[in-house]
């Protein structure tokens, strides 16, 4: 009896434990951006949810264009196909666009956004690959 009654206690503690972690985590990791970063992030969150809005399977071009319209200076923008090679819509579109160390990383997926701050590559750019 001993046994199960740890594990279902580790078990009810750790779940409302790892939220809290993953809430402060996230704001820890906000709180760190410099002010330059968190004013791109929130940028590319504003305009990615207008987009996702409108339409929830932009097309790159036109993804390209409006975070450019934002600001975004267009040498630092990186937006992903929005079409596959033989034509089909992509599951998802991402966008990115660099400031000094940081990528701001932004993804429309089904209508939704998520944005996040990843490091710049090696390359100096956001995107593995090309973004065309």
């Amino acid at each position: 009896m001993a046994v199960s009654s740890p594990a279902p206690s580790s078990t009810a503690t750790a779940a409302p434990a790892v939220t809290p972690s993953a809430g402060n985590s996230s704001a820890s990791a906000s709180a760190s951006l410099s002010p330059g970063t968190a004013a791109l992030k929130q940028t590319m969150e504003s305009v990615l949810k207008t987009i996702a809005a409108a339409t929830p399977k932009p097309a790159q071009d036109d993804l390209r264009s409006q975070l450019v319209s934002a600001g975004i200076p267009a040498p630092a923008v990186e937006v992903s196909a929005s079409k596959t090679p033989t034509g089909l819509d992509v599951d998802a579109i991402e966008a990115a666009a660099r400031l000094d160390k940081d990528c701001v990383m932004g993804e429309i997926r089904a209508g939704q956004v998520s944005v996040t701050v990843l490091p710049v590559l090696a390359s100096g750019k956001c995107f593995v690959g090309d973004s065309r």
